[in-house]
Order: C-alpha cells, then structure tokens, then sequence
C-alpha cells in the first residue's frame, strides 16, 4: 500500500488488494469487477476495433493492459480473494462478483463453483448490456454478476416488490455498456449496474467494499446511495480517476447520467 485518501465517507486505496483486504475488519457488501484474465486491451480485438475507430469516435487507440490480467494472474488472485470472503463479510451478507458471459472458457462456471466453496452461491444475474457485442458466431452482448452470501442468517435483502428479475434488462433497467474515451479505463462498468445490488443487498449508511475500483464507478455508486465504502486500486492511474469521480460525486450527484449520443457513437455498439 503506498496511498489512501479519504473522501467524504469514501476510503480509497492505492495499492495490492492482497495486502490492504487482511488490514480490514469486516464490511456489509462486496460488488467488484477483477480481471477476467483474458489480457484485455493488450493489443487483443477490443484494441484493434479501438484503433480503428478511433479518430471519428474519440475512444482509446492506445493499449491499456489491466494489472493481473493474464490468465494464470487472474486464477491466482481469485481464488486467494474467495477465499478471503467469509472473514469480511457477516452471516447474511453478499458478495456481487462481475464475470464474463459465455465463450469458449466458461469462466463464470468455475468462479461460480469456486465461490460456493467459500460461501452459499445464491445467484448468476446475467447484465443484458445492450446491443450486440464482440465475438464470433455468437456475439457477445451480456456479462453476468455471481451473488453468494455467507451462510448463518437470512440474505440481507432490502427490496419489497417482488418483481427483481435474475435478467437486467436495458430496456427496463436502462443500464447499458459504456463505450470508453482514450483517457478511461478500459473495461468500465456503469454506476447504476453497482447501485442496482448495492440497493437490493443494503441500507443507508452501510459500509460497501470493492477490491478493484478501477475508475471508480462503485464508489460513485456507493456515494449516490448515501453507502460508506472502501475501494482498491492497484494502477496508480485509474487511483487517480476514481479518487477523482468520486469527488464529483459528492459534488454532482447526477455526473453519470448518460448523455446524448452523437450520430458516429452508434458504430460503437459493436464494441463488447
């Protein structure tokens, strides 16, 4: 660990997960988005459609490789963080894990079996992004988001309409893919899907962790939904941002409302 700032109720670090989540006590929710393991953004297809898009569109034409983002980096770090999950969470609690959808690799098959080893799996939510994504044959056009809870107490679940779906569906939901400017992170998850779990799982006040903050969009979440949090980061860049964000947060509660698309943004959904 070599930074921390604070931020109205926010507590952001830079620095290994692995060292800073041991230092902690125990926490009401967990939402997060770790690498996948797939070297994204490392000269892969996402890169090369970035490139070629680049000018007309203003998104990133420069490689920018996720830390641990390697295939034996990632199960590594996985498996030690379920692993750390029943020591920060309380018996009811969830953990809401952000994982890749279908291909080849069936990824979200083993996290989900890892994460029932640690936990009760409860859940794969798939996240309908929007219009059609990357791929071959079948198009990537979702992701899904595991939920385990720690045995020993009822899920702390605070909705009463009995009307969630395990499908988020943009046209209802209205949460879709966020298309990445040059100077973004390059896998960025919108607030509202973290404010969509954060409002199922908690209550004002509680105390939400993610263990890769990335650019910052659940500590922005955390922030709308009046939810104390503590963030990591390991890239002393995207630290950067999200400490940023989130000061806007508190400044702008409605930073992230999407904005009008312009005419040539459109040729960016077949972006996954």
């Amino acid at each position: 660990m070599s930074k921390v700032e604070t931020i109205g109720d926010c507590t952001i670090y830079l620095g290994d997960c692995r060292e800073i989540l041991p230092t902690l006590g125990k926490v009401d929710f967990i939402f997060t988005d770790p690498p996948y393991g797939h070297n994204n953004n490392n000269g892969d297809l996402i890169h090369n459609w970035e490139k070629a898009l680049a000018l007309p569109l203003g998104c990133g034409s420069n490689p920018r490789p996720i830390a641990n983002d390697g295939p034996e980096e990632t199960r590594q770090l996985i498996e030690w963080l379920f692993a750390q999950l029943p020591s920060l969470l309380e018996p009811g609690c969830c953990c809401c894990c952000c994982c890749c959808g279908g291909g080849p690799d069936p990824q979200f098959a083993r996290w989900a079996l890892l994460l029932d080893q640690h936990l009760d799996f409860k859940q794969m939510v798939v996240w309908d992004k929007g219009p059609m994504g990357m791929g071959w044959h079948y198009r990537r056009s979702y992701e899904t988001v595991l939920v385990a809870q720690k045995a020993g107490a009822a899920c702390r679940w605070f909705d009463e309409t009995d009307a969630v779906e395990n499908i988020i569906r943009p046209k209802y939901r209205g949460i879709r893919k966020i298309i990445p400017s040059a100077s973004d992170h390059p896998t960025p998850k919108p607030p509202e899907l973290a404010q969509h779990f954060i409002k199922l799982h908690t209550q004002v006040g509680d105390l939400v962790l993610d263990p890769f903050l990335g650019g910052g969009s659940t500590g922005v979440a955390a922030v709308k939904e009046g939810r104390r949090f503590i963030g990591c980061e390991i890239d002393p860049e995207w630290f950067d941002l999200a400490c940023r964000r989130i000061e806007e947060a508190y400044k702008q509660p409605d930073l992230f409302v999407e904005q009008e698309k312009q005419p040539a943004a459109e040729q960016m959904e077949l972006l996954g």
